[in-house]
């Protein structure tokens, strides 16, 4: 039985120092709603998202058009560079790709960030199988879980990211058949 995950990286935000509570910007909200036009064609089942404002706003369409409840999944929520300000975030995280185990300051590890998505892609896989499931979440969040399946999604991959961007993943049991983008 196949199960499709369609992962959304979040719209673009205005940007705060509040990661939790950060909102999406116009330009976000005028692509949260095309997003939602997107995934109308797609059979929705669930959608679930990071706690992240920005990942909730970018989904949320969908899941008021299908009249149907949004989840909340922790663990789709961005993977934590540091505690701390960074100063050159660009070479923070290609280091951070380059090495899986290196963390920054409190910061979590590409390891141990993609372990906590792959949780949360079993959970998914193994409570919804045979759905069309929405993922709310970031970046580095869907790069690291795209990764653990293909290690062709790297940090160039990330880099070429849209925001928002959608990715279809579709799964026979737990193994990843078929990728394909859906934002262009």
């Amino acid at each position: 039985m196949r199960t499709n995950l369609y992962l959304v990286r979040h719209a673009h935000s205005i940007y705060t120092p509040d990661e939790l509570g950060r909102p999406l910007s116009k330009r976000g909200f005028t692509d949260a709603f095309k997003v939602t036009k997107l995934l109308l064609n797609e059979k929705i089942d669930y959608v679930i998202s990071s706690p992240y404002k920005r990942a909730i706003q970018t989904v949320e369409g969908i899941a008021k058009s299908l009249c149907i409840e949004m989840m909340i999944e922790e663990n789709f929520k961005e993977r934590l560079l540091s505690l701390e300000p960074v100063e050159d975030f660009e070479k923070e995280i290609r280091e951070v790709w380059m090495d899986f185990n290196r963390s920054l300051n409190g910061g979590e590890s590409n390891y141990t960030a993609q372990k906590r998505g792959i949780e949360a892609i079993n959970k998914l896989l193994k409570n919804y199988s045979g759905k069309n499931i929405v993922v709310g979440t970031h970046g580095n969040m869907m790069v690291l879980i795209m990764n653990y399946f293909d290690l062709k999604y790297d940090f160039n991959f990330w880099s070429e990211l849209a925001m928002p961007d959608i990715y279809k993943l579709t799964f026979e049991g737990e193994s990843l058949v078929e990728v394909k983008r859906l934002w262009l």
